[in-house]
């Protein structure tokens, strides 16, 4: 798929079928993560493919909205370590994850974790050494219902040239 029509096209989905997601297909979405924009090319994030059902669903519970993840056939968990720029890095890799599950025909679903009070939940449930931020965790899924897309303010309400 063209990368703006992906743009155009990308969801937040919040109900998956059964249907598993291959080892491949994982690795290429997080794959796709390890290529984002990175200030000072400082690369902080690290990633915790979850596949494992039970493990989902705990992680699920934890969180304050992302219950639905329960359903998710995998998370992709987000961790940054403390740089000064951690929380633009770990969300613009974020990004390239929901992207990339977009174009390979994967729904997923961002849900937040930076100043969370359940990241310190988060990261001890998966293992995470002491110190890494949580950035998000991202629900992946083939889509059981395909939601409408939210309707976009029109660009030419928020765009200005030259000055506000």
């Amino acid at each position: 798929m063209d990368a703006l029509e992906v743009f155009k096209n990308r969801i937040s989905v919040r109900e998956y079928s059964d249907r598993r997601i291959e080892k491949q297909v994982l690795e290429e979405i997080a794959g796709a993560g390890h290529l984002a924009a990175t200030a000072r090319n400082e690369q902080p994030w690290e990633f915790v493919i979850v596949t494992d059902r039970e493990k989902i669903k705990e992680l699920a519970g934890i969180t304050d909205h992302g219950k639905f993840m329960s359903g998710a056939a995998a998370s992709i968990v987000v961790f940054c370590k403390d740089t000064k720029y951690y929380l633009e890095d770990g969300s613009a890799a974020t990004e390239n994850i929901l992207l990339a599950a977009a174009a390979l025909g994967v729904a997923s679903c961002w849900i937040a974790g930076d100043k969370k009070e359940y990241g310190a939940k988060i990261a001890k449930a998966i293992g995470a050494p002491e110190g890494m931020k949580l950035i998000s965790i991202i629900s992946l899924g083939y889509a059981k219902i395909t939601p409408a897309p939210c309707q976009k303010r029109p660009l030419e309400d928020m765009l200005h040239w030259e000055k506000y």
